[in-house]
Order: structure tokens, then sequence, then C-alpha cells
């Protein structure tokens, strides 16, 4: 098949907003590959390469796209483009990068003007196009006629959508049942939709089991017999940098289990440290004892996957934590089941002063949907705001194309009065929006290298996120999380824009949480 056909496919994805659109066209173009075109096909539409990193990085990349010219016609198949980024991957040495970057312009110099773009944003990681891993199983039960849930089950028990794919697509159902629930290949954790306040966590799912949301590692164990392996959220094992959490779960009253659950690093007096400090425990390879008496870890389970032979993700809620409760006391974390709106809020507010991020909220007849984003786990957190400034943006793509779209956000330095670096953004823009800064933005353009665009520091834009984070990837040394424009504020200068010093007291709890919503 042409990559032109998954460029095409790709950009009319990106171009609707109508789930039922979008899986149509996902499935049409799933049905005429070729057996060997489904692992890149799949991995390209979900904005990744299967090869993982290749050694590129964005400015490398923007030299070959602005070094070569479009092809006028199509003539790359995707078998072709697969085996250019396999050979980008396996160089190394010295001269590497001249090559990487002589390999990336040979294959853009092929390539159409569409399929230029598309082929940047692969490499810069930057392709989203709306084909996430729920749409697209929808669109492999389609194209292989098989019942979606079979392949959402399939997708739960292997973590792996591009070997599901193959299944489906290759073998039907008979490939799909190939799947099953394996000690030590860990499940894709479960995941929580946002909801606004303990109010709208209840309106959805009336009476709820409320947990604290801890800001910790998450992690799953499995146990057999004597051995215990631990994962991270990513499925990578971590099971040497965390000795302690390996005892508590050895010293457990079970043969066999699965557990789900997050490690903390804790303060003496029981609060929990940034997220950043307790991470630092999973890049230790050496002098684990050592780190381990200066942070110790503390485990909190929250849910059971499987107990002694018994699969339970199938079980509702309010079983798999009667069953941990039994299995596991002391060792769960703080619940409260309610209906009451003040009851509940009462339980957020005292999650927030113990230093935690909020609560989640979760329907205890549900099952644990493994890899899913469904709206039986709810979580809750306040809402930090900030007044930033604009200080680049870049040209958007798929429904965004011709608009200026991604922002690039600035605190201020209070002692130079220059704004550093701390994140991205195109969460929470309006049409409305997208046209308003496209005018005005180009107004500020002070430089472009035709995709990024470089403003004068003047625009002040109120954004809301949940958390700050470590970053060395921008001046300030941190990045906020999950950050999303709320409004731009006309009425402020730059030189009232929040500092830097605010945003890092954020990142140490120094500054008190907002409310949720």
């Amino acid at each position: 098949m042409l990559f032109a056909e998954l460029t095409s496919t790709s950009r009319r994805i990106g171009a609707t907003r109508a789930r039922l659109e979008k899986t149509a066209l996902l499935a049409g173009l799933l049905r005429r590959l070729e057996p060997d075109e489904i692992d890149p096909t799949v991995a390209f539409l979900s904005g990744q390469l299967r090869q993982g990193r290749i050694g590129l990085g964005p400015a490398a990349a923007r030299e070959a796209v602005r070094g070569t010219t479009a092809a006028a016609e199509p003539s790359l198949s995707i078998a072709e483009v697969d085996a250019t980024f396999t050979r980008l991957a396996a160089v190394s040495g010295a001269g590497s990068a001249a090559e990487r970057q002589r390999l990336l312009g040979a294959l853009l110099s092929r390539a159409t003007e569409d399929e230029r773009e598309i082929l940047a944003r692969l490499v810069l990681g930057e392709l989203r196009q709306g084909a996430l891993e729920g749409l697209m199983a929808e669109a492999l039960a389609s194209a292989s006629e098989v019942p979606a849930a079979e392949v959402r089950r399939a997708l739960m028990l292997s973590g792996d959508l591009t070997a599901v794919a193959r299944a489906a697509l290759a073998e039907g159902r008979a490939g799909l049942a190939r799947f099953h629930l394996t000690m030590f290949r860990p499940l894709q954790p479960m995941l929580a939709q946002p909801a606004s306040s303990v109010e709208d966590a209840l309106g959805r799912l009336g009476e709820a089991a409320f947990e604290y949301k801890l800001d910790g590692a998450r992690v799953q164990v499995h146990r057999a017999d004597d051995e215990v392996r631990v994962f991270t959220r990513g499925l990578h094992e971590v099971t040497a940098a965390v000795p302690e959490l390996v005892e508590v779960v050895k010293n457990l009253p079970a043969r066999e289990l699965i557990l789900d659950g997050e490690v903390l690093a804790l303060r003496p007096d029981g609060t929990p440290h940034p997220f950043q400090t307790t991470m630092r425990r999973f890049g230790r390879k050496l002098d684990v004892e050592a780190v381990r008496a200066e942070l110790p870890l503390t485990p909190f389970f929250f849910d059971l996957i499987r107990l002694d032979g018994s699969d339970l993700f199938d079980a509702p809620a309010r079983e798999r934590i009667a069953a941990l409760g039994a299995l596991a006391p002391g060792l769960g974390v703080p619940r409260l089941v309610t209906g009451d709106a003040e009851a509940a809020e009462a339980f957020f507010d005292e999650a927030l002063a113990r230093g935690h991020e909020g609560v989640m909220a979760k329907d205890e007849a549900s099952s644990y949907e493994a890899g899913s984003r469904g709206f039986s786990w709810l979580k809750v957190k306040p809402a930090h705001t900030l007044d930033l400034v604009v200080l680049a943006v870049e040209w958007g793509n798929g429904r965004r194309t011709g608009f200026l779209s991604n922002i690039h956000l600035g605190a201020r330095d209070a002692g130079t009065g220059a704004f550093l670096m701390i994140g991205k953004t195109f969460k929470g823009m309006t049409d409305a929006m997208l046209e308003w800064q496209t005018k005005r933005f180009q107004d500020l353009a002070v430089a472009t290298d035709g995709y990024t665009v470089q403003l004068r520091p003047e625009q002040v834009v109120e954004v809301a996120f949940n958390d700050v984070q470590a970053s060395p990837r921008y001046a300030s040394g941190m990045a906020l999380r999950l950050a999303r424009v709320k409004r731009y504020r006309d009425d402020k200068a730059a030189a009232e824009a929040d500092t830097v010093e605010t945003v890092r007291a954020i990142l140490e709890g120094r500054t008190p949480k907002s409310r949720a919503g």
C-alpha cells in the first residue's frame, strides 16, 4: 500500500470530530492492508514509530525538511517508510547524526508535501489525529468482523495493540482467543476520567467509593510463590529498584496474586514528598540499599486483579476491594463509600490537607477495565491557574490546519525580567479563539522556521493545569502537567504575569491548592 493512502486517512481522521466517521475511516484502511503492513500502519496511525527512538531531535528533523523539496507524485510505500525508520534506528557510532539526517532527507525527498508533514510529525512525536487505542479497537472489530468486546479483552490482556491488530486482521476470533492473563506479563492499568468536582462525580455515579488520589508511582505487582516482580505504569519492570515492596508482597498470605497500587516517598509527618522525589527511586540501578535508607517507599494498594488462580477483573469492585482488605489489611488507600455530597466534600478536603492530589470516585459495581479510560473511575483534583506569557506558537494540523495552535508558555523571572518556558498546550482552545490568536500572533511574530513562530513576549494567557513537575527540557527546569487555556488576558501586561518563583512554589508544595473545578 502507498504511504499516501495512510496519509490521506490520517488527515481525514484529524479533520473530523465524529467518532463513527473516524472508526469507519480507520476500518476501511485496515481492511486493505497486507499482513506485513499491519504493524507499521497501526503504529503510524497511533502517532508512534514501532522502532521507538531513532536518534533524531527536533532541530535535525526540521533541518532535513528544509534541506529537501517535496515530490510531485506519491511513490513511497508503507513498507519503504518503515524500513527507513528501521535503518535510522540502527545507525550508531561516529558520524551517526549526519547519517541519520541523510537517511531522513532521502525519505523526505521522495515524499509529497502532505506525506512530509505526517513523516515530520511522526519523527517529532507530534502526530495527534485522534486514532487512540479505544478508537482503534472499534476499527479493528469492524475491519475483522469480530465483536468489539473481544478486541478490547485481547488488548486488556496483552497491552500490545499491534499484536492484537495482527491477530484480529489475519485470524479473526481464533487469533484473539490466544490472549489470556499471564503471570509476569503486566496488564495496562485501568485509568480514570476527570470530574469537575465531588458533586459532579456523585451526579455521574450516584453512591460511590471515594479514595485518596495519591501522587506517587503507579505499580503493578505480580507474585507466584516466592517470585515477585514489579512493573511501572508504562509496563517496565523495576523489581530491583523497590526491594521493600517485594518484601511486603512476599509476606502476604497468598500463593499467587496481581496487585494494582502506588508507592510514595513519605516525609516524617506522613505527608507525601513531591512526585519527582518519589521517582528518584526508579532511576537508580546502583546503591539501591543506600537510597532506600535515605528515601524509603511506602506501598498503597487499591485493586486486586488475581488471587490464587482466580482472575478477578470481571468481579465487581466491591468484591475485589473486600478481598484486598482481607489479604492486605493496613495496606489499602483511605476510602469512603457514600452518596452524601457533604461527606464526600469533607473527605476531599481531608485528602488535600494530608498533601494528596485529590480523590478518586469509583463505581462499586464496575469491573477492572485494563487500559481503559472509562467512566467507572473518576478523578477529582484541584485546579491551579497561572497568568503566563505566550513566547511562541506552532502551526496546527488536522482540523487546525491553517491556524496557529500549540502555544509555548513562559513565566517571568522576577530577577532578570526574562521569560522562561514552562510548557506547551493546545488544549481548551475554541474555534473562535483559534481564529483570534492566529491573527494576533502573526502581528507579534519576530521569526519563524515555517513551523514554529517566535513572538514578542507581550500576550498574557490564563492557563489551568493540574500540577508542576521538574523537567530538564525547559530553561525554567519545570513543566506544567495537563495545561489548558482558559482565556486570554488583554487586561494584563506581560510584566504582571506570574513568576518562575510562583511556579516553583507549587512544585515544592509551598502554595495551598485551590478548589476543584
